[in-house]
């Protein structure tokens, strides 16, 4: 799309779209509706310069001027913006007026301007006029006062506030049409000494050129200025109601324009040329042109009759369709929720069935577990009790090498297991202390309830029975039908008691932590190198380390030893268990997850138990603390506060020998005979 200047001269071609532009926006929103909505070829913008030096009443026509530099730059400098996208030819005209209704009426008039198209005012500033007394905007009194072939249309934001619709058709070959009755009156402008003072009583005509046909040798019709008044005349009448158009040198509504004040006089003068033939033969024509508008306006209103009929009968058509369209849509809705509803029904009935189907075969599954739980049950009891049997039956014919004790002798020792004498529970039983043969001992009891206590009962009298090591708990015999087994006295308890001083016992020196340590690892090194096959402690613990008066350390409850074969211990250092063993927090993670028990197991409880020895705090994540402790250089805050004079440094070798064999991979952890157990016994040496 371009833009190009409009002189003024050119005619411009039908359908022509008027654009009246100016520098606020409304302008722009009208111009865009305009090339986006109108199909004319042609979209004239039209910019009238108000210039307040002009005279608002004068009898020339209007005057197109080229845009200046300012107008392109305030004005159609937006526009060009706009002309980019359509395929519409746009021509750009200025137009000074001192009035800009004036100026694009006349504008309009003199163009067969075919379609108007103004923004609405977004305030009343440049567009206000003064009309008649009154504030009206420029659409405004465009829309009162634009030719009637034009259709006026004002914008506001790309839509039709308002429209005024042509009220007949542009014809080229009659004269130009009038201007419309000014409605308005110009603000008064400056008076000049050149300009004499108009009469009110004489309205302003404006005069078209127009070629005169001949009428047969006589010269049209030409007025004088014979004063005579134009509503009392019947001359003057019937030339102006006779004549045809094209014979006039002013319009019929030039003429009803005049008429309308009769206050208002013109002089017109007649010809002295002008026959009665001619105005008998104008007559006859226009009688003619009468009686076939009448027919064709006859034949328009047949035809629109007819469409209106036509228009009602689709309609009611449409209506009846809308109707019956209406009640299959209803029809079709109830057949669906209908459908819907069966569907939920036979959903919830099929749910009703499943969960009834499911609770069934629930029952079913639980009776059957219930069933096979009471016949495991049954044989786990008559299998416990046969092995109870032969176990009793093996202990009874078993040459032990400790002394065997009756049920009897073990009930007087014990004041009949008198709750006075109980010093300790486990999983395995209660221990009694005990008087037999006036020597103290300690009576471990078999808890009937203990799955396996038979076999470990059975495995700790084989193990202690053939085993002698001071740092070992001494088996002093054994009462198989009873399942009691008679230990040495130890007169200081357990190395956990010591650790917490139960009963308020006194704190144990840093020297003697030390001497237990090494103490605990040469009784554990014993037992992985008993012949003829190593034993795995696999439950060592602070609980099952006794001390005697003198604190003497000795490993108690082997019950859960087992007997690694020494091929196992020499090359693969690995043995498959079916089953890990042991208490929390002392057994070996590695253990535990795989089954696969080594002499290196016992390594890892070994160092949670030395590392309780040096901080006396529960075993559960110790070694992070511990490790924690030492990265941030606090290490001496996690050592036992009972003891006042810890060497912070040898309890740091200590500590970190402990957390060595607290790694969770066998692999990483060190070897106890070549480095456990010789650091210990130096900072034994150390505390001497």
């Amino acid at each position: 799309m371009s833009s190009t200047f409009y002189d003024g001269k050119t005619p411009l071609a039908p359908n022509t779209t008027l654009v009246a532009v100016d520098k606020d926006k409304n302008s722009s929103y009208a111009f865009r509706w305009a090339v986006n909505h109108l199909d004319n070829p042609l979209v004239l913008a039209v910019h009238v310069k108000h210039k307040d030096n002009i005279c608002s009443l004068r009898n020339d026509l209007v005057t197109v001027y080229e845009p200046d530099e300012d107008d392109v730059a305030n004005v159609f400098g937006n526009l060009r913006g706009l002309c980019n996208r359509k395929a519409v030819q746009v021509k750009e005209a200025v137009i000074h007026e001192s009035d800009v209704v004036r100026g694009i009426v006349e504008f309009a008039s003199k163009n067969f301007i075919h379609t108007i198209v103004v923004g609405a005012p977004a305030n009343k500033g440049a567009f206000s006029r003064i009309l008649r007394g009154h504030q009206t905007d420029v659409p405004t009194a465009l829309l009162k006062s634009a030719p009637d072939f034009s259709s006026v249309y004002v914008i506001s934001k790309w839509k039709i506030v308002s429209v005024r619709s042509a009220t007949r058709a542009i014809q080229h070959t009659l004269a130009p049409p009038r201007t419309p009755p000014r409605l308005w009156q110009s603000p008064p402008s400056t008076p000049t000494p050149s300009r004499q003072p108009q009469s009110k009583s004489h309205p302003v005509m404006h005069h078209y050129p127009h070629s005169e046909p001949d009428m047969g040798g006589t010269r049209g019709i030409s007025f004088r200025d014979k004063p005579m008044s134009a509503g009392n005349s019947p001359l003057m009448g019937n030339i102006f109601e006779d004549t045809p158009p094209h014979l006039r040198h002013f319009s019929m509504d030039d003429c009803r324009e005049i008429s309308m004040d009769h206050n208002q006089t013109t002089n017109f003068s007649f010809s002295s040329e002008f026959s009665s033939t001619s105005i008998s033969s104008s007559t006859r024509d226009i009688d003619a042109e009468i009686r076939r508008l009448k027919q064709e306006l006859q034949q328009t209103i047949d035809l629109y009759s007819t469409a209106c009929k036509q228009a009602i009968s689709a309609k009611k058509e449409a209506e009846m369709m809308r109707h019956l369209k209406m009640e299959g849509e209803r029809r079709v809705e109830a057949i669906r929720m209908s459908q819907e509803a069966a569907l939920a029904i036979a959903e919830r009935e099929k749910a009703r069935a499943t969960a009834a189907w499911e609770m069934a075969e629930d029952a079913k599954k639980r009776a059957e577990l219930e069933a096979q739980r009471r016949r495991d049950a049954e044989l786990k009891a008559a299998k416990e009790a046969e092995e109870k049997e032969m176990a009793l039956t093996a202990l009874a014919h078993t040459d032990m090498r400790c002394r065997r004790y009756t049920m009897e002798e073990i009930e007087a020792a014990t004041e009949n297991f008198n709750p006075s004498r109980k010093i300790g529970e486990g999983g395995y039983g209660s221990v009694y202390k005990g008087d037999l043969e006036n020597t103290p001992v300690a009576i471990k009891v078999l808890n009937p309830e203990a799955a396996q206590g038979r076999k470990q009962f059975q495995q700790e009298v084989e193990v202690l029975s053939c085993i002698r090591h001071p740092n070992m708990v001494l088996l002093l015999g054994a009462c198989p039908e009873s399942g009691c087994l008679v230990y040495e006295y130890m007169d200081n308890g357990t190395l956990e008691d010591r650790l917490f001083r139960k009963d308020n016992s006194p704190p144990m020196p840093w020297r003697l932590r030390f001497n237990i340590a090494a103490d605990i690892a040469t009784a554990l090194l014993f037992l992985h190198q008993a012949k003829p096959e190593p034993i795995v402690h696999r439950d060592l613990k602070p609980a099952n380390i006794l001390l005697d008066r003198n604190y003497v350390t000795k490993i108690a409850d082997i019950g859960l030893a087992r007997l690694v074969p020494q091929s196992v211990v020499d090359n693969v250092t690995q043995y498959y268990m079916t089953s890990a063993a042991g208490t929390f927090c002392y057994i070996d993670p590695e253990y535990q997850q795989t089954g696969i028990l080594t002499p290196k197991s016992d390594v890892y409880s070994l160092g949670v138990v030395l590392l309780q020895i040096i901080t006396a705090k529960p075993a559960m994540g110790l070694s992070h603390h511990v490790r924690r402790a030492i990265a941030k250089e606090k290490f001496e805050d996690m050592l036992d506060p009972v003891v006042f004079d810890w060497p912070v440094e040898k309890a740091l070798e200590f500590a970190n020998l402990a957390l060595a064999c607290c790694e969770l991979r066998k692999k990483d952890r060190p070897n106890l005979a070549t480095v456990v157990l010789p650091e210990l016994n130096r900072l034994r040496e150390f505390g001497r």
